[in-house]
């Protein structure tokens, strides 16, 4: 992917998730998860993601960011207020806090692309539309699952959502 596309279009798809995510949403929707499969698919994709110059050293990274990605977004999906209303229906909000836990999933993917800058690793952008789509999609499964526990919603391959 263009480098200059993606340095458009990364921050432009976090900043729309975390607006999103700002706003009263009921938790059972489909559209997030087909977002964040597909930065991780476009990661995975557009090459660059492994360093084979530098395999060894290359998919520990991937590895540590992936883990970080993971851990991240289910930091975040604990702050999202989750409720039911009087009709059955579960919504979600993000706080305060998952603002910063935004800033703090931002600064570790930051210091993780430095630190593999440091080791000697080719910096590609499909690391960072990896770390993203993985830490958008487990913060949006986490908050559905909350929302499934709250109305009692059993997970079947006619209702999964966000």
């Amino acid at each position: 992917m263009d480098p200059l596309l993606s340095a458009l279009l990364i921050p432009a798809v976090v900043i729309f998730v975390v607006y999103r995510q700002m706003m009263t949403r009921p938790t059972a929707r489909n559209g997030i998860v087909y977002v964040s499969a597909a930065l991780v698919a476009l990661g995975l994709l557009t090459g660059g993601l492994i360093d084979t110059t530098q395999l060894a050293l290359s998919l520990a990274l991937v590895a540590v960011e992936a883990i970080a990605a993971v851990v991240f977004g289910a930091i975040r999906a604990a702050t999202v207020r989750v409720w039911m209303d009087e009709a059955g229906v579960t919504w979600s909000k993000a706080t305060p806090l998952t603002l910063l836990a935004w800033l703090a999933s931002v600064a570790s993917r930051v210091g993780l692309y430095f630190a593999g800058t440091a080791l000697g690793l080719n910096a590609s952008t499909s690391g960072i539309l990896f770390f993203v789509g993985l830490t958008i999609g487990a913060q949006a499964l986490l908050v559905a699952r909350r929302g499934r526990a709250l109305s009692g919603t059993t997970l079947r391959a006619d209702n999964f959502v966000e």
